[in-house]
Parts: C-alpha cells; sequence; structure tokens
C-alpha cells in the first residue's frame, strides 16, 4: 500500500519516525507533517497565507501549517500519486472522549476522510511514552486487517494505546468515545513587564469513563479502536426541534 503518514507533534517527533519505520517494512511511505508541534490545532486550514513544503534529511516532508493543512497538501497537489489510506500519529497522549474535538491528530486523519481515503489516528496512553514500538506494530497488524476485509471509508478509526510493553496489551476493543467533565480554568500569570497572560487550563477529569469507553480500554491494558464519523447531525433530535419551531414564533411573519 501508498500510506501516507502526518501528525500534529511536528515531523521531529519519535512517535512518527517510529511509525514510518515500522510500516516501510512492508509499503510504500510518504511522511508530510508539520514543521512543529502544532497539538491542539483541530481541523484548521491556514487560508491567509501561502504553504511551504521542504524536505528534511530523513526524507519527511514538513510543512509550516497544521495538520490538516499538511494532509490536504500532500493529497491535493505535492504527492506525485495518492496514497490507499492516511495514518496519523502516533501521538504523544493519548486522544479519547472529547478530546477528538481539539486534537489535531485525529483531525489530520478526518481530512484524509474528507478527501476520501481511509483514515486511522493513533495516539499513545501517556504524554511521556516509552512504548511506541507498540502502537506501531498495532498499527501494522491493523493495516494488514483491512488489506483484507476493508471497512467502510466513512469511519476514522481512532486508536488510543496504552504505554505498555507489546507482551503486556492484553488484547483490542471496539469502543465508543466516553467524556470529561468541563476543562479546568485558565492559568493566569504575570510577564516580566506587568502585563498578565494566561495558560489554558488541563482537561477535565473523566465523567463517563465506563465499561465500553476508550478511557476504560486503555485503562485496563486493551487497545481502544472508536469508529468516528464526520457527520455531527443529531438525528434523534430532529423530530423535537421541528416540534419546537412548530411552536415558536421566529419567523411569524413570513
Amino acid at each position: 500500500m501508498h500510506i501516507l503518514l502526518s501528525n500534529d507533534d511536528g515531523y521531529l517527533a519519535p512517535g512518527l519516525r517510529v511509525l514510518a519505520k515500522t510500516l516501510a517494512q512492508a509499503h510504500t511511505i510518504s511522511v508530510v507533517a508539520p514543521d512543529r508541534n502544532r497539538s491542539g490545532a483541530s481541523n484548521s486550514l491556514t487560508l491567509e497565507r501561502p504553504l511551504r513544503a521542504n524536505t528534511a534529511e530523513n526524507g519527511f516532508t514538513y510543512v509550516n501549517g497544521t495538520p490538516t493543512d499538511c494532509v490536504h497538501l500532500a493529497i491535493t497537489g505535492l504527492l506525485d500519486s495518492e496514497p490507499d489510506i492516511v495514518i496519523s500519529g502516533i501521538n504523544d497522549g493519548a486522544n479519547m472522549g472529547d478530546d477528538v474535538l481539539y486534537s489535531g491528530t485525529v483531525a489530520a486523519a478526518m481530512e484524509g476522510r474528507f478527501l476520501g481515503f481511509p483514515a486511522i489516528a493513533v495516539s499513545m496512553g501517556s504524554y511521556l511514552p516509552e512504548h511506541f514500538e507498540t502502537a506501531a506494530r498495532a498499527i501494522a497488524q491493523i493495516v494488514e486487517q483491512l488489506q483484507r476485509q476493508p471497512l467502510k471509508q466513512n469511519s476514522i478509526l481512532n486508536v488510543n494505546v496504552p504505554d505498555l510493553p507489546w507482551d503486556e496489551i492484553k488484547g483490542i476493543r471496539a469502543t465508543r468515545l466516553g467524556n470529561r467533565h468541563k476543562s479546568e480554568g485558565v492559568i493566569k500569570q504575570t510577564d516580566p513587564r506587568g502585563l498578565p497572560m494566561y495558560w489554558v487550563g488541563p482537561p477535565g477529569r473523566t465523567q463517563d469513563a465506563g465499561e465500553g469507553t476508550d478511557f476504560h480500554a486503555v485503562e485496563h491494558g486493551f487497545i481502544s479502536m472508536t469508529p468516528l464519523q464526520i457527520d455531527l447531525t443529531r438525528y434523534d433530535s430532529l423530530h423535537g426541534l421541528n416540534d419546537w419551531l412548530d411552536t415558536a414564533s421566529l419567523f411569524s411573519d413570513k
């Protein structure tokens, strides 16, 4: 297969390097990643300045843009041939529950899906990972299974891997997204000139982390695989919303 790799930690991230080395043993790899850490960039595109792509000594292409920029640029103009699949990661730190809304890792995979390709996002369950090889081995096996039996292309696989040696992984589970309590407040500090500055606070504690969620699987030593979809419509609320509009006086003069 021809695999496009990207991430949000930047082209020098060790997780990206390990994943590329592992997958290159059996596949053709193209790497297009941000020139620096762009964690939390979500699905943002750069629209008001040009993007520049350069080739690093290791052969990776780095772009002065977001993860979404990288995948979009790669597929729509940079690569000589289209990939068969887009894989984003391996990310430092998990992307589970509500985190997927902010994640540049997930956004890179999502852009691949927007453009019509199967896509996987992969993250480690630790912000200081020691076992990237475990995640890379898992993704290699998942790619092999996708070759044998493709999934529907409207799904994005969000994979989160416990930071454990391969022999200590208990297995892999299909999961749903959990969720968190609201985020902690911003942290206010003062700069050397006496002016206020703010750090975004840490994410909230887990709220829905029971059995069947991604949080629960990773905590108990299982690889979590959650199918995501781009369509955010809440279909079970459409009927109720229509009823609500019928009783409202909105645009009553129309």
